[in-house]
């Protein structure tokens, strides 16, 4: 009983923390969402903030609940433990009590026994009749002792049968009543447990929601961010022409030393066959077939013999329609890779003939619809490129990959920088089945410099490039110590206060969100003694094996900090100035 005591008084306080913590802070997010009447800028961002506003406060709200519950389901465990163990013991005092009651039928039956005979003894025995009959006193004297024994015995019988009884039935109330308290107990625990784990889990619940809005919100501000991006010229095809903003080889010179140079590898989609890397492959002996086969999956080949119809406009049936021809004369006219590209046996002009061919296919829906002659879709000129392309489109004729019996819609781009990545990889993109992710390379990577050496685009113009520029500083990407050290604390900035995110932007343009830009001063001054005031070293870690930045780690000022690689490459772009940018998911930092 103790022992029961002892938990009911554990149960009480138990009872107490839930009821303390079982009115939650309701958090209603009206203006949380991912709608915005006009697609600008200005919206998605003052949405994105009032967003993680309310995740603040859910998860400020949501903290001490979790860590009550985590110590409420500590003592929830143990206490169940201990109420198992006294139900253990009260099952076996049960059990006890049922054995010791069927001996108190034979006890009572015995009982019973001994009163009817100690009853007749008392009315049939006279203890001065053996005086009176006999001769022999001593033999009187014994016969009376035995007498009495015999009576004091049956007395002493019937009186432990009552004990026994009494003490059985009071035993037998206090288990009824254990057993009772523990079952009400154990429905309490399981009641106030439930509750509390709602509490949490509808809590969990919002927060993820919130978490789900803002990550759209997020993509939002990244299209406006690919948007920005297409300023630079990016060559999403290997005849597109341009080049590196200050390639570390081309001399330029930006008139400071001790700054930093952001080198992204590849060009931003990274999907599909790689250029570059095709002829890396053809150069290396590997025939179409099997370049084909190190970037797309598929089933084989089929034979297609469609008409095209090539629009003006930016996509699949915008625009007027400006061509219309068979399949291959339309393969004819795009212009994607040099002509020059004739190594064994011009197996990459044969690997890309096929990828354009089967793209061409998948996205008109085998000639329904008509393709846009840019970039967007595929580079396509009204006159035929001639020379060794129209030799491999002719050698390739109709053939077209296929998966499940259709085209396949085979993605490339110029340069991978040593990866393949499948089109879940890109943010807002699916998966599909026929792109594929692998180390585009002809050995291991376990470092840049393998990635150097060992994969198949390195000979791209921009296999290993910065991008952007400012006129003032030779037209390089080259940034100052002083000036990182503004977009490290930018990002320390944003992480410690979501709320500062509108006043982040680059200092040099016009602040998207119609308020004021902090500039490198104010910025220090809001973080305090964690600002820095220059950057004296730059690390990077990458996860090799799927090629992409996993840490980024500074040092300056007599301190570091550590960053998620994709999450300082976002805010490297929000706040890097004139059009400077981190293209993709791998990159390197020089110091010059």
């Amino acid at each position: 009983m103790v022992e029961l005591m002892k938990f009911s008084r554990f149960f009480i306080i138990f009872l107490l923390v839930v009821v303390g913590i079982s009115s939650p802070v309701r958090i209603y997010a009206e203006s949380c969402d991912s709608n915005c009447a006009n697609t600008d800028d200005q919206c998605f961002a003052r949405k994105l903030i009032e967003c993680n506003k309310d995740l603040k406060m859910i998860q400020d709200a949501k903290q001490p609940h979790v860590a009550t519950l985590k110590k409420l389901e500590a003592n929830i465990a143990a206490f169940t433990a201990q109420l198992e163990m006294i139900a253990v013991d009260l099952l076996k005092k049960s059990k006890a009590i049922k054995e010791e009651e069927k001996q108190m039928q034979d006890i009572t039956i015995l009982a019973d026994r001994k009163i009817v005979m100690l009853y007749k003894r008392s009315l049939t025995y006279n203890p001065l009749l053996p005086f009176l009959t006999s001769v022999n006193v001593g033999s009187v004297i014994r016969s009376f002792a035995y007498q009495q024994q015999l009576i004091d015995r049956d007395k002493q019988s019937i009186v432990q049968a009552a004990i026994f009884i009494q003490d059985l039935q009071k035993r037998k109330k206090e288990l009824e009543s254990k057993q009772a308290n523990i079952a009400s107990l154990n429905s309490e625990l399981d009641i106030r447990a439930a509750s509390v784990r709602k509490l949490v889990e509808e809590a969990t619940a919002y927060e993820n929601k919130l978490t789900n809005v803002i990550a759209t919100l997020s993509a939002a501000q990244q299209a406006f961010l690919a948007n920005k991006l297409s300023g630079l010229g990016i060559p999403l095809y290997a005849l597109s022409g341009g080049g590196c903003s200050s390639d570390l080889t081309n001399g330029k010179n930006p008139g400071f030393s001790g700054g930093f140079g952001f080198f992204t590898y590849g060009v931003p989609n990274r999907v599909g066959l790689n250029q570059y890397g095709a002829w890396g492959r053809a150069k290396a002996g590997k025939i179409y077939e099997e370049i084909l086969q190190a970037y797309y999956s598929f089933d084989g080949y089929q034979d297609f013999d469609v008409t095209i119809k090539v629009n003006n406009g930016g996509g699949i049936n915008q625009g007027s329609v400006i061509w219309t021809g068979s399949l291959d004369d339309y393969v004819k006219r795009v212009y994607e890779v040099p002509d020059s590209w004739t190594d064994n046996g011009s197996a990459a002009l044969k690997a890309q003939a096929i990828a354009v061919r089967s793209y061409a296919l998948a996205a008109t829906d085998k000639g329904n619809n008509s393709i846009c002659a840019t970039q967007q879709c595929q580079v396509f000129k009204t006159e035929e490129k001639g020379g060794n392309w129209s030799a491999a489109v002719d050698a390739t004729s109709h053939k077209a990959m296929v998966q499940g019996g259709n085209p396949i819609k085979a993605f490339f781009s110029s340069t991978h920088g040593g990866y393949v990545f499948n089109t879940g990889d890109l943010q807002g993109w699916s998966n599909t089945s026929y792109t594929k992710r692998a180390v585009d390379a002809n050995g291991g990577i376990s470092s840049f410099g393998d990635l150097q050496s060992k994969a198949y685009d390195k000979d791209s113009p921009w296999f290993y490039c910065d991008w952007g520029g400012r006129s003032q500083y030779g037209g390089t990407a080259w940034l100052k110590p002083e000036e990182v050290a503004d977009i490290i604390n930018v990002l320390l900035l944003a992480k410690r206060d979501n709320s500062a995110q509108p006043h982040l932007a680059q200092t040099d343009k016009p602040n998207p969100d119609g308020t004021d830009t902090w500039d490198a001063g104010t910025v220090r001054s809001k973080l305090g003694s964690s600002a820095y005031n220059s950057i004296s070293n730059i690390s990077v870690s990458a996860d090799f094996g799927t090629g992409r930045v996993t840490t980024v780690t500074v040092s300056g000022d007599g301190k570091s900090n550590s960053f998620d690689g994709n999450e300082f490459k976002t805010y490297f772009n929000l706040r890097a100035p004139a059009n400077i940018q981190i293209v993709g998911p791998l990159f390197n930092i020089e110091r010059k």
